[in-house]
């Protein structure tokens, strides 16, 4: 009798078969086969090659569209004369890959341009897809029309293993991934359509590096159409380890290595060890500057940044806190930074700070906050992060008139950009990371009001299998802490579902967590005050009253449900990441009744050294009758 696996993998083979005679029948239909990158389309007609007006206007056109490059990353442009427009008119669309720097950007154009017009050399419409650019020309206008054929395919002939379930498992991971980076570059607005990303197969113990990206004239919907038919290849490359698919609006890539650019800075990038598998934690100890260095974050010159920050001047500070004081800055390159420069009583001290770098230069996600980089010189430690214009959500939702202007729309947005954040650190990225610190002043908001989760000084590595920590140096802020973290000790995923719920009613109410709410028998936080109303049937009390009536309560309530879901006493009640998004994005029937939360009030004592804050209160565990 046969075996399942055998078959499958003869199933295996198979597909290579029928890809190598898909690829065989593609070069009769001018579709690259296997390493090519271009189409040309025979339909639209052909033009002389003798100094015809196409061909001069095509020529014309195609040289300014590479020197007149506006450093965004996508270029269109039309050129038309001639006594007959309809054969004579030219368009043309050139689309960078997202992390293309811009000299490699116009190289590409630059080179794409002769490759493009060599391989078709008298069609009136071409596409190619090159490393580090798409080029498109044609006789008719090709902006904003979304298409997403033809396909043209290229794949690695090398195999993920000869092991099914490792085939299996790296296939789901691999999808996975691409239908997350879809929606993530679908969404990004009028900027470039690009999103990045990796995720850890671990049968095979390798990372899958992939990026997706669309022509930023496309709409969301469009976008997201093109690359879901563009992942609708995925068949063909079943078993192989890379491979891409370019369309003529779209495209995505996927390696077991790394292929993207590495960001633009002025810094040197340096080899890093491998991160320690046996370990719960990072725990580097104290070491010195070389031992930071080995990491994969880039390393500034101190001398650079103090120039970029007008020497830390006070007209540059953006912010004080327990760690030291957070500066704008602006690169010798034009980027504006914020440099995060550690006090020497810093409540983050060495450990807390490698383990940021260490942490967070892996980690690579839109809703993360970006690390550029570090520097060490003497007693001097500093964090050096993208720029974020718009602060901290705490500055938003809790200042009365900053918040009369936040919708509910820009709410929910940032509540669901937490939590896609706070799903990729626990279950998306190659490593499990327990954030801890979870909290409106550690998510900043950008141009867009996009969140991004900050500050992983306290953040605790998992391996992949493990569910649960325990630790005796409670860290982190009070009021956001899930009741077994701040009582004994206990952290997991779930520790994070927990001050996400604690954000949820902060974003709903703009009011914070030790806000103090009185009823007759107690002076209750706000947690307390959520549950209480939401028993007694009026969690409409919680909603900010500058979001009524503007907004339909509906949606709000099922948040503020969802809320109260993520606050259950019980670690395993509370739901995990990933059936949370389901919930804020999937109109389901119906959520589950949630359970009385562990329940604070205040008694207005400081936490002194445990809070890393001044104004932190005590908040002590009790009970309401019922």
């Amino acid at each position: 009798m046969v075996s399942t696996s055998f078959v499958s993998l003869l199933s295996i083979q198979a597909l290579h078969v029928l890809l190598i005679i898909i690829m065989i029948t593609a070069q009769a239909l001018d579709l690259p086969p296997n390493g090519k990158s271009n189409f040309c389309y025979n339909d639209r007609g052909n033009y002389t090659t003798n100094g015809s007006v196409y061909q001069t206007n095509l020529n014309s056109m195609l040289n300014y569209l590479i020197s007149n490059r506006n450093g965004t990353g996508f270029y269109s442009s039309s050129r038309l004369s001639g006594p007959n427009p309809e054969d004579e008119e030219v368009y043309a669309t050139g689309v960078c890959r997202g992390d293309a720097k811009v000299d490699a950007c116009g190289k590409c154009l630059s080179d794409s341009t002769y490759q493009l017009t060599k391989s078709c050399p008298n069609q009136k419409e071409a596409l190619g897809c090159f490393d580090n650019c798409t080029l498109r020309y044609s006789n008719r206008s090709l902006y904003g029309v979304m298409e997403s054929k033809p396909a043209l395919i290229s794949y690695n002939l090398q195999n993920v293993s000869s092991s099914l379930d490792a085939v299996e498992d790296f296939n789901q991971r691999f999808t996975t991934l691409l239908d997350g980076l879809t929606t993530e570059a679908a969404a990004r607005g009028d900027e470039l359509k690009f999103a990045f990303g990796n995720v850890n197969a671990s049968k095979i113990n390798k990372t899958i590096y992939a990026m997706a990206q669309c022509t930023p004239d496309l709409t969301e919907k469009d976008c997201k159409s093109c690359l879901d038919d563009a992942v609708g290849q995925l068949k063909i490359f079943y078993g192989s380890i890379g491979g891409r698919v370019c369309t003529p609006s779209c495209n995505f890539r996927f390696e077991v290595y790394p292929f993207l650019e590495p960001q633009e800075a002025q810094a040197v990038a340096v080899p890093l060890p491998p991160l320690p598998s046996s370990n719960t934690t990072v725990s580097l100890g104290l070491g010195s500057s070389d031992e930071i260095g080995s990491a994969e974050a880039l390393q500034f010159d101190f001398g650079s940044i103090k120039v970029a920050t007008n020497n830390f001047s006070e007209e540059n500070k953006l912010g004080r806190g327990g760690f030291g004081v957070v500066y704008k800055g602006r690169l010798f390159s034009k980027e504006d930074i914020a440099v995060k420069r550690l006090s020497s009583d810093s409540k983050q001290g060495d450990e807390e700070f490698k383990n940021e770098v260490l942490l967070v230069a892996r980690l690579q996600h839109r809703n993360l906050v970006k690390l550029l980089g570090f520097s060490l010189e003497g007693n001097e430690r500093l964090l050096v992060y993208e720029f974020l214009p718009n602060a901290s959500l705490d500055q938003f939702i809790f200042d009365p008139t900053k918040r009369s202007h936040f919708d509910w729309d820009s709410r929910y947005r940032i509540i669901v950009g937490i939590a896609r954040g706070l799903l990729y650190l626990h279950e998306d990225s190659r490593l499990r990371i327990i954030h801890r610190d979870l909290k409106a002043s550690n998510i900043l908001l950008d141009a867009e009001m996009n969140p991004k989760i900050a500050d992983f000084g306290m953040a605790k590595l998992f391996k992949l299998d493990q569910r649960q920590g325990e630790t005796h140096r409670i860290v982190g802020t009070y009021g956001y802490m899930a009741p077994e973290y701040a009582m004994r000790g206990k952290f997991s995923v779930k520790s994070d579902v927990y001050s996400f719920g604690v954000l949820l009613l902060e974003i709903i109410s703009g009011q914070k967590i030790n806000s103090s709410h009185h009823d007759d028998k107690n002076d209750e936080d706000l947690v307390s005050f959520a549950w209480r109303n939401w028993r007694e049937g009026t969690a409409s009390n919680l909603i900010d009253s500058t979001l009524m009536p503007a907004v339909s309560n509906t949606d709000i309530m099922r948040c503020i449900h969802i809320g109260l879901l993520c606050l259950q006493e019980s670690m395993a009640d509370r739901p995990t990441v990933t059936s949370v998004i389901q919930m804020l994005t999937c109109e389901s029937p119906g959520l589950p009744k949630p359970s009385q939360p562990t329940l604070f009030v205040i008694n207005g004592s400081d936490m002194a050294g445990l809070m890393g804050s001044n104004d932190s209160k005590r908040f002590l565990s009790s009970e309401i009758k019922k």
